[in-house]
């Protein structure tokens, strides 16, 4: 297997991210244009509001081409905590512990900037992304029937007490 690279920004990152999360959840879960554009434009927005002094993202890429990310979005750190977003893998890459790196990335990251809490939202019946969470530490704080991707689904929020 080639070598897997953790790194911040590259070009190419909104897009390519944007394009695993719409495949994958459009495939699985039956996620349309309203969740690809929320994903783009809410992606988009973050990086170009963001300061390293709060904000963390990282891709891993096989080759120069984007596999995996994780962001961590501090801009309501102290008031909400630090809020942990866009983490996927791809398919084809999920057992090789880019996951896992991706996640140790974004909770030293919060640990070095004395976040006190770490949350994420996501949905009932993701199951390899559930476990990686409890292992390291995040519980559900929060379940709601919900649509914030444009498909109904019972929402999750996880969070970690650092």
């Amino acid at each position: 297997m080639n070598q897997i690279r953790i790194s911040g920004y590259i070009p190419g990152s909104i897009g390519r991210i944007t394009e695993l999360h719409a495949t994958y959840y459009s495939e699985h879960w039956g996620f349309g244009l309203f969740f690809e554009s929320k994903v783009a434009t809410d992606m988009s927005a973050f990086l170009k509001r963001f300061d390293e002094t709060r904000d963390g993202f990282w891709v891993a890429s096989v080759d120069g081409v984007i596999v995996g990310s994780i962001a961590i979005d501090g801009i309501k750190a102290d008031s909400e905590g630090a809020h942990l977003r866009w983490f996927i893998v791809a398919p084809g890459y999920e057992g090789e512990g880019i996951g896992n790196r991706l996640i140790r990335e974004g909770i030293g990251f919060c640990k070095k900037k004395r976040f006190k809490r770490i949350y994420l939202w996501t949905f009932a019946g993701l199951d390899p992304a559930r476990y990686l969470y409890e292992k390291y530490g995040f519980r559900i704080c929060k379940e709601i029937d919900g649509n914030q991707w444009g498909v109904r689904v019972k929402e999750q929020m996880f969070e970690l007490r650092l």
